[in-house]
């Protein structure tokens, strides 16, 4: 699986998910990790409350997930001085996750920034918080925090001691920014995102599934395509396991790895594998139920090449988890993969849909040649009592490349930067019911293979051939930038970046289809930090 580039190693400090992944360490009860904050934190923090319910300042008074908790402990060590041991520190990243976590649907809307899918468009930020708040940051940083209204102020006040410039910046210069974010962004942040909530208080309550046990998993990695597989999670402690996985890949070739797993909050599932010899990371949340688990996977020194993952619990009954492709042209005998688990009975492809023949059959696979003819829509799929959905088309309408928006960085050469990349992928529509493309009645059909391409994205960026100079896209949907630092063969000895089209072409019948993401191709990302 040649998927990660040779550059140096990286790490995220704002987000932690490369240290949380997989943690593995010894249990330690909750009167352990409150011992570590006496050991470690009353130098600056103070205690207060009861032996059986202590209260710690500045710390008691916020909720966040996993990766804002371990974060808050790196600005310690790396401001504050701040002596803890590795051990110390994954344990308390557990303890107050658990303890003073997110419930699931606080987390609802902001998971792209948890599941390190960075390349995003938010929208529906609230405006004061987007000019105060997210000219900075991303709107799922403060979003997936709780903290009391004094606490939101104390984040104020941080800023302006930690970051005193930044009150002379775009947007906060010419006007009274302190006052603004004290005593109005911070009483709405309160409002918005309150310490306590009825979501926190029933989830706290709630009863915990134990994740332990098989599951069916279905995912994409870029480079190699979709894949199917059997994860089974082996209990080794209070929410940590070992993890195996077998598979294949929608080619037919077979994928296999180890790792372990780490649950934070009762549903926050944080893993790290070893697949075929690759490093890869697991982000998911379970449902409270504990039967299913959904989120996205990704390359451990990529956080960018990764791609959607799902799995659903073996409880002994029939499920379709996926359906490969998750769509039929009408009119056209195509093969068609059921991937489940206890998958007997008859095989029923809908109203329309017959099946020509059996390609192979087992209790977790089913392979067949399928053709499907009638009026375009969904179809209900089932094997025995198991159900799951398949579109049937006639005409595909348009294409959609995503993300639609992407901004990669150019590195490598001389430069201690490593290069960061996207990876793209095709999604399919047909006009659906009233014939028009581009309307809400489009019907989606699902990922398609695609031939990829780049363009200028304008008259500039094709006069400064940005094409030519910015980076490469790969048969897989993989686009790599070019090497950092000046070119003397660009124009003033320009870097390598641009601006860019990325064409997806995909052919359906005699005809093919294109639809177009943007690029942005920046210099290198020296926020992030390079470790040896």
């Amino acid at each position: 699986m040649a998927l990660s580039n040779n550059n140096s190693k990286r790490a995220l400090l704002s987000t932690g998910v490369l240290a949380l992944a997989g943690l593995a360490s010894t249990p330690l009860l909750a009167q352990d990790a409150q011992q570590i904050i006496r050991d470690r934190c009353l130098a600056c923090h103070t205690e207060s409350g009861t032996a059986e319910a202590p209260s710690f300042s500045r710390i008691s008074e916020q909720r966040k997930t996993p990766e804002g908790w371990h974060m808050t402990l790196n600005r310690m060590i790396h401001l504050r001085n701040l002596q803890i041991s590795t051990e110390e520190k994954r344990a308390l990243v557990k303890y107050l996750a658990d303890t003073q976590g997110l419930a699931p649907e606080e987390t609802e809307g902001y998971r792209y920034l948890l599941e390190q899918d960075t390349n995003i468009v938010e929208t529906g930020i609230e405006p004061g918080t987007a000019e105060m708040c997210a000219r900075c940051h991303s709107g799922a940083r403060f979003s997936l925090q709780r903290r009391t209204e004094q606490e939101w102020k104390y984040l104020v006040d941080f800023h302006m001691g930690q970051f005193p410039t930044t009150e002379f910046h775009s947007l906060a210069r010419d006007r009274q920014w302190f006052d603004i974010a004290r005593n109005d962004t911070a009483v709405k942040l309160a409002e918005q995102f309150p310490f306590e909530t009825n979501a926190w208080s029933n989830w706290k309550a709630a009863d915990k599934s134990d994740l332990m046990g098989r599951w069916r998993v279905t995912g994409f990695i870029p480079g190699k395509g979709e894949f199917d597989a059997w994860m089974s999670a082996a209990k080794t402690g209070e929410g940590k396991y070992d993890l195996d996985i077998e598979g294949t890949y929608a080619d037919g070739s077979k994928l296999a790895g180890k790792g372990n797993a780490t649950v934070y909050t009762g549903f926050e599932w944080r893993a790290s594998l070893t697949i075929d010899g690759v490093k890869m990371r697991q982000v998911m949340a379970a449902d409270k139920a504990g039967n299913n688990l959904e989120g996205r996977m990704f390359l451990a020194a990529e956080r960018e090449i990764g791609g959607d993952l799902m799995a659903v619990r073996d409880q002994g009954a029939a499920d379709i988890v996926a359906v490969q492709p998750s769509y039929l042209r009408s009119g056209v005998s195509t093969e068609l993969t059921l991937v489940g688990q206890n998958l007997d009975g008859e095989i029923n492809l809908g109203e329309g849909v017959a099946v020509e023949k059996v390609v192979s059959r087992s209790k977790d696979r089913i392979t067949v040649i399928a053709k499907a003819n009638g009026a375009e829509g969904m179809r209900s799929v089932s094997v025995g009592k198991a159900n799951a959905e398949l579109a049937v088309y006639s005409e595909l309408a348009r294409v959609e490349v995503q993300p639609a928006n992407a901004v990669t960085r150019n590195g490598g050469a001389d430069s201690a930067m490593a290069k960061v990349r996207a990876n793209y992928r095709a999604v399919g529509y047909s006009a659906g019911a009233d014939g028009e493309a581009g309307t809400d009645d489009d019907l989606r059909l699902g990922y398609m293979p695609a031939q990829w391409s780049i363009k200028p994205a304008d008259e500039v960026a094709a006069h400064d051939k940005d094409d030519k100079y910015a980076g490469m896209i790969n048969a897989a949907g993989i686009f790599t930038p070019g090497d950092a630092g000046p070119n003397p063969a660009r124009k003033m000895s320009a870097n390598n970046v641009g601006r860019l089209a990325v064409v997806a072409s995909v052919k359906d019948g005699d005809t093919t289809v294109e639809g177009e993401g943007s690029m942005l191709v920046a210099v290198q990302d020296f926020v992030r930090r390079v470790l040896d």
